[in-house]
């Protein structure tokens, strides 16, 4: 039943095939119909690549047949990638498409200035200013930059802030940028002569791995999804500081890879300012190929492999796990589909491609302590997900699922 020319295929054969001519569809088990769903899904693809519209849009009603947001893992998966695929044909007529879419090494330090790229979340700089508190010989002052391009989002995060310094009487400054990242002026994080520097980011570098020239629409992670729970890196070991990599990215041109300079621009700007350490988290899985199938089949694994971690340990009925699919995980499947250009901003790389960026751009891989494994370790206990595990790489911590990489969370510093 399943051929794999994208075109002979008894499932999406004829135009006839429609509505209830394939009643059969309902009555597959759930291993049938994941297989089912994984093949009508790669046979739309290809006729979305090769303009085949008519036999795409047979291909997308059976899967509207199979696939279900509330279903199981295969099923909320392929809801939202057919989605994509719809998207991404709606958009061969524009007028069509526009009217349906209408921390850190800082430890002595008398000034500590920290820079958060995507500001949404207070709870891991409240943590800061505990421990920063309870140091030995006082706490410095700490600024804390956060860039968001929602002002509430950051007015908040500054009233959290302010009220944890003031009754730990810590002297405290916050400073909001609304801004999107592409269009930061790196200039307008003030940083000053004496701080020590420390920078953030979140999910956020990949936003600028589109092709130069082009605009870059930004994604804020801030739609009540609190992602940095999953990447928090103890901050006490931020302030303990680390010890220099033996093993540095290698420095030769990075192969397979749309290279950018908007990222390598932005790098190099960074690496201008002399942080004392970068701490970048990233999804870790290759979404940035030019072709189509080659992001459709690796991104299928992937995000199976995060719907399969919150099928084990959220009910299916879960707001928050709605929340969680719907609006961040749905929307960046949308994006690697449906997008091209720089309209496709969701652009994931592996943990290596980073390091070699980094390592060009001037920075050296910090490994994180073994008492931040720890620490990671516990947290993803919290979440009674038994599937979930961490294993070191190269210095950095990457998590996964069973054996599907799925984030990696890393520390940088400046080369002498």
């Amino acid at each position: 039943m399943f051929q794999d020319d994208g075109s002979s295929s008894s499932v999406t054969s004829t135009p006839a095939q429609s509505g209830m001519g394939y009643p059969w569809l309902k009555e597959l088990k759930s291993e049938e119909r994941g297989l089912c769903l994984i093949h009508l899904l790669l046979t739309c693809a290809k006729h979305v690549a090769s303009a085949n519209f008519e036999h795409a849009n047979i291909a997308l009603d059976q899967i509207s047949h199979l696939a279900s947001p509330q279903g199981d893992t295969m099923q909320r998966i392929a809801s939202y990638f057919a989605q994509a695929l719809a998207n991404r044909m709606l958009k061969t007529w524009p007028g069509i498409y526009k009217a349906l879419h209408s921390t850190k090494a800082m430890e002595g330090e008398k000034m500590v200035h920290v820079v958060d790229l995507n500001a949404a979340e207070p709870t891991q700089w409240c943590a800061l200013v505990r421990d920063l508190s309870a140091r030995p010989e006082g706490p410095p002052h700490l600024r804390i930059t956060g860039v968001h391009q929602q002002k509430e989002v950051l007015d908040q995060m500054a009233r959290v802030l302010t009220e944890e310094a003031e009754k730990l009487d810590i002297p405290f400054q916050f400073n909001p940028i609304v801004s999107k990242l592409e269009n930061l002026d790196v200039e307008k994080l003030n940083v000053k002569t004496g701080e020590a520097l420390a920078i953030s980011s979140v999910l956020q570098f990949h936003s600028l791995l589109a092709p130069d020239g082009e605009v870059v629409k930004s994604n804020s992670n801030s739609k009540g999804v609190n992602l940095h729970r999953v990447f928090h890196v103890n901050q006490k070991d931020l302030v303990n500081g680390y010890s220099p990599s033996q093993d540095t990215a290698s420095s030769s041109p990075l192969s397979g890879t749309i290279t950018s300079t908007k990222i390598e621009g932005f790098l190099n700007a960074l690496r201008g300012l002399s942080p004392k350490v970068m701490v970048i988290a990233e999804q870790d899985s290759d979404h940035n190929k030019p072709s189509l199938m080659e992001r459709l089949s690796e991104s299928l694994y992937f995000y199976a492999a995060l719907f399969d971690c919150l099928e084990s340990s959220l009910p299916r009925t879960s707001m928050e796990r709605l929340k969680v699919e719907k609006m961040l995980f749905g929307e960046e499947i949308k994006n690697i589909i449906s997008c091209e250009g720089g309209e496709r901003k969701e652009r994931h790389e592996k943990l290596d491609k980073w390091a070699q960026r980094l390592d060009l751009a001037g920075f050296w891989c910090a490994p994180l302590s073994y008492y931040a494994l720890l620490q990671s370790r516990r947290l993803l206990q919290g979440y009674s997900c038994d599937g979930c595990r961490l294993k070191e790489e190269n210095g950095c911590v990457v998590m996964c699922w069973q054996d599907r990489p799925l984030f990696s969370v890393s520390a940088w510093k400046c080369q002498r």
